[in-house]
């Protein structure tokens, strides 16, 4: 297994076995590609009991979609957290599996962007779900469009492709309840 450099990714972004949509070369590092936030949100409610963590749950259950409207940003308070979704639909060839990482520039002031789950399988198309914490001790106010992590790509051993309950997840998908 190997992390693919600039070189290495865009080769493969031409063969056809990662696909990006939107994509832009510029979005392209040194050694992973730049996502985007979309406008589509999920915040936490108060349940009137605690959440039952079972193989089945859904996290609609605990969460309440919305769209930011353009030109609007989104107020993270320090200790919340909220979901968000890339604008990016990331499609992986069977060959190659990737992580999500948060930007140091972000990290610097507190903001994970991706507090678990980071590790995307082989075969995946959709856009990434993004676990929004703001640790710091300042209000963020974090605006869509925002290039705010990055995909890590790596080149598996065997091939594989995931089939999950998040496959072909959307912006549009995402925020409805």
């Amino acid at each position: 297994m190997s992390i693919l450099g600039r070189e290495a990714i865009l080769r493969e972004i031409r063969k056809g076995n990662i696909k990006i949509l939107p994509y832009d070369e510029r979005m392209v590092g040194p050694a992973s590609v730049d996502l985007h936030l979309s406008n589509a949100f999920r915040v936490f409610v108060h349940l009137p009991t605690e959440l039952r963590l079972t193989d089945d749950m859904d996290f609609k259950a605990a969460t309440k979609g919305f769209v930011v409207s353009e030109g609007k940003e989104l107020l993270i308070l320090p200790g919340q957290t909220v979901l968000g979704i890339t604008k990016e639909q990331v499609t992986l060839g069977p060959g190659f599996s990737g992580w999500l990482e948060g930007r140091s520039r972000f990290a610097r002031v507190g903001l994970l962007v991706h507090i678990s789950a980071s590790f995307m399988q082989p075969g995946i198309s959709n856009h990434q779900v993004l676990e929004i914490s703001n640790f710091g001790p300042i209000p963020l106010k974090i605006i869509p469009g925002t290039a705010i992590c990055q995909f890590i790509f790596q080149r598996c051993e065997d091939s594989g492709a995931y089939r999950g309950v998040f496959a072909g997840q959307t912006p549009d998908t995402f925020a409805l309840d």
